[in-house]
């Protein structure tokens, strides 16, 4: 279900979530992953970052959140489509993983 979008990103809940709030943002322009992105798509790539704050004060979450953009297989990538997830709605240990 989707719960944001504007003109360059979409959001919605990840089906198997990993905390209280996990939302994946998705810009509409395909970039394969980070390791592929180009100048070109530093605005695109910063537009879902600011999509993630957005989402983050819509549901109370602006002072404790985490954004996390995977890259690769062995860092849990499994969609090579660019996409953000924004976890939070209980404390997150460091170092994750």
């Amino acid at each position: 279900k989707k719960i944001y979008e504007d003109e360059h990103t979409f959001a919605f809940e990840d089906i198997n979530p990993q905390a209280p709030t996990h939302v994946l943002i998705i810009p509409k322009r395909h970039v394969r992953g980070l390791k592929e992105a180009t100048p070109e798509d530093a605005e695109l790539i910063g537009r879902c970052h600011l999509a993630a704050a957005h989402i983050a004060r819509q549901r109370g979450i602006e002072d404790g959140y985490r954004t996390v953009l995977n890259v690769g297989p062995q860092a849990g990538q499994s969609v090579f489509h660019l996409h953000v997830h924004l976890l939070g709605g209980r404390s997150l240990h460091w170092p994750p993983g």
